[in-house]
């Protein structure tokens, strides 16, 4: 790992984090609920990567950390997305 590539990584996480809390803040808010929701995905999807096919990290407690955390924050946040359609749905017919 170069600077240049330590810090791309560390600005990915902060980008990540500030979505992260505005979605928290605003949880009602569907775009940027999938845009948490992706973020978690390419989370997933990097650490895996980089474990099962770049095989630049082992598989030790500090990856397994952010995989269960994005793991479980995927699991949660798509059974959270059920309660927000049925929200909107309910707030669509006491509009009509």
């Amino acid at each position: 790992v170069n600077g240049l590539q330590a810090r791309t990584f560390g600005v990915w996480t902060l980008l990540s984090s500030v979505i992260r809390c505005l979605c928290a803040i605003d949880i009602r808010n569907r775009t940027l609920y999938y845009l948490t929701l992706f973020t978690f995905f390419l989370a997933l999807i990097h650490f895996l990567s980089e474990v099962f096919v770049y095989r630049t990290a082992a598989l030790t407690i500090g990856v397994m950390a952010p995989l269960m955390v994005a793991s479980f924050s995927i699991l949660g946040m798509l059974i959270g997305l059920q309660y927000l359609e049925v929200e909107a749905l309910s707030q669509n017919k006491k509009k009509n």
